[in-house]
């Protein structure tokens, strides 16, 4: 069927096709930028990572990452963790918060995870990996997913056969970030082992591609390269939420979309702020607001005054008076 050409599936999950992904990240992607970033243009949302054993334990700041609302949907919850019975039984915790998917954690190369044995940690016992993730997808009944990278340093790669041995287990979709856990986020993103994977005979299932991808031009660089079936952008949403829009634009006409005006800027900044506090209490989401600033107002001549004071106030009246003179200084 026709439909079935112009959509990427995860498990009976249908979503539109070359979808783009907001990646999970921690402090960054909860439920206020995940709204809007799906209302400019990404088309899925994923927590931010969840501790299985936070989960099993009832800790309230991991039960209250897996909070989401309608809006942003479809969304899923990814989880992390290095043993198989916390991570089916956060699975089964996860599932009851009636999310769209599961997703594994088994690429974040941060110290304080791996040195948990999560996250990247897995890359170095691959067993392991393929045991916890065959035993989450069999202890729920919504679609599971992985993002991982294609190994631990260069001279560990294995996410080609990896990725065909994680299909066997049953997961649903396979994000690739291209970069091993040795180089963190630094050097380039290499995604010729992306399209690797995309384009072997084996693999059925889709591959989202991630890291590196800032644009409309780097999307389309990307997908030229390896075929895969969505886009997951990471980093260069923070501040930047119209990245999936102008990627979104570049891709369907070609051409690059001229930066949103600063009173969108300034409005949507105001916004995400205001639903922070909301969400997180007002000296919570102020000092996590801290690493939006740069970017939403990037490229303003003479910014760092302003800049320094939203960095350093704790009060949101405040910082709302300072978005009001940003107002009043560049805008005629």
């Amino acid at each position: 069927m026709l439909t079935d050409l112009l959509m990427m599936k995860i498990g009976d999950l249908e979503i539109k096709e070359m979808p783009l992904f907001l990646a999970p990240m921690e402090d960054i992607t909860d439920p206020p930028f995940r709204r809007i970033c799906r209302r400019l243009g990404a088309d899925v949302a994923v927590t931010e990572f969840v501790s299985s054993e936070g989960l099993i334990r009832d800790v309230a700041g991991s039960l209250k990452k897996m909070e989401f609302s309608e809006e942003e949907r479809p969304v899923g919850i990814q989880i992390f963790g290095n043993q198989v019975d916390s991570m089916m039984n956060a699975a089964r915790v996860a599932e009851s918060a009636n999310p769209d998917f599961i997703d594994l954690n088994f690429g974040c190369p941060v110290r304080k995870i791996v040195n948990k044995g999560g996250g990247a940690a897995l890359l170095r016992d691959l067993p392991l990996m393929l045991k916890i993730t065959e035993a989450v997808v069999k202890s729920v009944g919504r679609p599971v997913t992985v993002k991982t990278r294609l190994g631990w340093d260069e001279s560990s790669k294995p996410i080609v056969e990896l990725a065909q041995r994680l299909q066997d287990t049953g997961i649903s979709a396979l994000t690739i970030h291209g970069r091993t856990r040795a180089q963190m986020y630094g050097g380039t993103a290499d995604w010729t082992l992306i399209g690797e994977v995309k384009n072997h005979p084996a693999i059925r299932i889709p591959i989202i591609g991630n890291g590196d991808v800032v644009d409309g031009p780097s999307a389309k660089a990307l997908l030229d390269q390896t075929n895969a079936d969505g886009i997951m952008v990471g980093r260069a949403s923070v501040g930047n939420p119209w990245v999936f829009r102008e990627i979104r634009h570049f891709l369907q006409f070609g051409a690059e979309m001229p930066e949103p005006p600063l009173e969108e800027r300034i409005e949507v900044c105001r916004q995400h702020l205001e639903e922070s506090v909301a969400w997180k209490g007002e000296i919570t989401a102020l000092l996590e607001m801290r690493r939006h600033y740069t970017h939403y107002f990037r490229g303003l001549f003479n910014f760092k005054p302003f800049r320094m004071r939203l960095m350093t106030t704790t009060n949101l009246q405040e910082v709302l008076q300072i978005l009001e003179e940003i107002k009043e200084k560049y805008l005629p």
